[in-house]
């Protein structure tokens, strides 16, 4: 596990996580407690949300809902607003991670990854924009998550691997829509991270042959910690950043740089 020391980066922020229930979210949401945020926790699973609410009873409120309904999506940002008087920081982050081959997906497999990775997305951008823009002091920032499958092509992600490249260029294009309004649009683009998901590949078959191989594929020769995914978000979510927008950051171990 990645200790990483908190500065207040994010004092007095109102921020949004999506699929922050475990994983890489979970980690973004932490990292943005200890940074001084109020954050407004959102997933599926109510279970983990109870839990990290639990943990952070002053800093985080949740909201159990899908990225892919519309309505879902809007009360996700809503909740910042009502509960926080304004949104500062979204971290589009909500996402399913299926394995396949074409000759194995089926056209539903399609529907459902676009739908919670590419509409969910889309979503939680545009009602996170229309808050930032409406509140008294508009602006914030926004920060997409994307992947090494949304900058360039891997074997058994016909189906995920295109929903990246959405987040990847969704990113860019909102970067420059919004940029003279005060609202930074960027994202994050792990390699192959140690989440719970990517710790049941080894259950599955050929799970464990896949993990050993990626490993190798990143010229670290190991995989990434959430934590270390979430000190990147919080860079570019921060003042740190502030003439940054646009980008699409590695935290890869060097899989991209080959």
């Amino acid at each position: 596990m990645v200790t990483l020391n908190a500065a207040g980066r994010l004092a007095g922020r109102s921020c949004v996580v999506t699929g922050a229930a475990s994983g890489i979210g979970r980690a973004v949401a932490e990292r943005f407690v200890r940074e001084g945020a109020s954050v407004v926790a959102t997933d599926l699973d109510a279970e983990g949300l109870r839990r990290l609410a639990g943990r952070f009873p002053d800093a985080v409120s949740t909201v159990v809902g899908d990225v892919a309904r519309e309505e879902d999506a809007r009360r996700m940002v809503r909740a910042a607003v009502e509960r926080h008087g304004r949104l500062d920081v979204l971290v589009a982050n909500a996402g399913v991670i299926p394995l396949m081959e074409i000759t194995e997906a089926t056209a539903e497999d399609w529907d459902q990854v676009m739908a919670v990775d590419g509409r969910g997305m889309f979503l939680t951008c545009k009602y996170a924009i229309e808050a930032m823009t409406a509140q008294e002091r508009p602006g914030g920032s926004i920060v997409c998550l994307s992947s090494i499958s949304g900058e360039a092509g891997q074997r058994g992600q016909a189906v995920y691997g295109p929903a990246k490249f959405v987040a990847s260029g969704l990113t860019k294009h909102l970067a420059v829509e919004w940029a003279d309004r005060g609202i930074r649009v960027n994202a994050v683009a792990p390699g192959t991270i140690a989440t719970e998901r990517v710790a049941r590949l080894r259950e599955e078959p050929g799970g464990t042959e896949y993990l050993e191989a990626i490993e190798k594929l990143h010229p670290m020769r190991r995989l990434g910690d959430p934590a270390e995914v979430a000190a990147a978000v919080l860079f570019l979510a921060s003042d740190d950043a502030s003439f940054i927008t646009g980008a699409v950051l590695p935290v890869d171990g060097g899989y991209l740089a080959q």
